[in-house]
């Protein structure tokens, strides 16, 4: 199968050529899948895009055009794929459902950590040979509560991890997990009143319709002062707006980010040389309280490693005419939590 690999980063080849083993012919362009550069994949049966291409409804059309008929992520949110106007043209999209909870997971804590225990500045001190221990002040995490929102494969492991340190959890999902609920005591609780009782929260679920904004200005003015937020899952589940009041206000004393709203255009390039306009973005990078990663909490050998046997079971699954299990269909059929 010829497959036209977009948003190609150099760290990824690798993963990718050793899992295909010479199966598909696949080739790699750096520039993410867009209505500008769909017309790179003619002449190919496949796609595989990352999580910062766009999959619009235009870009279906003009894929279908172009006789593609496969289209597989290498991540595990889609929301980036039109998936109603795929299958109405008869493309097929599979994702990669579960491809290193750990990774993510253990990306939330340390984001946690570091901004408790402000060792960003204290490194940045002693670079310069300067001990002075003042505003280095942290907290204990054990005996705090922890809010985990989306206790699914990614959240398990974040409540796991917080359980460690001696924290109590709280848990906000559409389903319950009975297993954290019997081993790890998390009490499950509506959003209103986890945000009273938490001291920090976790973010850990897909980007949908009801999750847009999930994080809003109302919900803040519920939350106890002094609350941590972080936030690993997408950035839209937040209202930046309204995240930069709250921290502004001291509502929210801490946030850690390894996803931004709008980060499409912004994250997976360097972007140094010339310093992007967005101002929201700028304030937030500007706050002492505030630690960002670039969308890289996935970036693990075992992840890598995941992602890309993932990807290519994917094409073989299709080539074959088998069936498979990382198919997306129109009603959300795999929905990552």
């Amino acid at each position: 199968m010829k497959v036209l690999v977009y948003s190609a980063k150099d760290f990824e080849i690798p993963y990718l050529e050793k899992a295909n083993n010479r199966k598909h012919e696949l080739t790699y362009v750096k520039e993410a899948l867009s209505s500008k550069t769909a017309m790179k994949a003619v002449g190919y049966d496949a796609v595989s895009i990352f999580s910062a291409d766009d999959c619009n409804f235009m870009v279906i059309e003009k894929l279908k055009s172009f006789h593609v008929k496969y289209i597989t992520l290498r991540s595990t949110g889609y929301d980036n794929v039109n998936l109603r106007a795929a299958s109405r043209l008869n493309i097929r999209v599979a994702n990669v459902p579960a491809y290193s909870p750990h990774a993510i997971a253990e990306h939330a804590a340390s984001l946690l950590s570091t901004l408790n225990r402000k060792l960003i500045v204290s490194n940045e001190r002693v670079k310069r040979f300067n001990f002075d221990l003042n505003h280095l002040v942290g907290f204990d995490l054990n005996g705090k509560t922890v809010g985990i929102i989306g206790t699914g494969k990614i959240g398990t492991v974040m409540a796991k991890i917080m359980h460690g340190f001696g924290c109590k959890l709280l848990g906000y999902d559409v389903e319950e997990n009975k297993t954290l609920i019997k081993d790890y005591n998390m009490d499950y609780m509506s959003l209103k009143m986890m945000c009273q009782k938490a001291d920090i929260i976790s973010l850990h679920l897909p980007l949908n319709e009801n999750t847009h904004y999930l994080i809003n200005e109302d919900l803040i003015e519920e939350m106890k002062p002094g609350i941590v937020i972080i936030n690993t899952a997408r950035g839209a589940i937040i209202d930046t707006k309204a995240i930069i009041k709250g921290l502004e206000n001291k509502i929210i004393s801490a946030l850690g980010m390894d996803v931004y709203e709008n980060e499409k255009g912004l994250f997976f390039k360097d972007a140094s040389q010339d310093i992007p306009r967005d101002e929201l973005f700028i304030k937030l990078n500007a706050m002492p309280n505030v630690l960002i990663s670039g969308h890289h909490a996935f970036l693990t050998k075992e992840a890598l490693t995941n992602i890309a046997e993932t990807t290519i079971c994917n094409l073989d699954s299709w080539e074959e005419g088998k069936a498979n299990e990382n198919e997306l269909i129109a009603n959300g059929l795999n929905l990552p939590i």
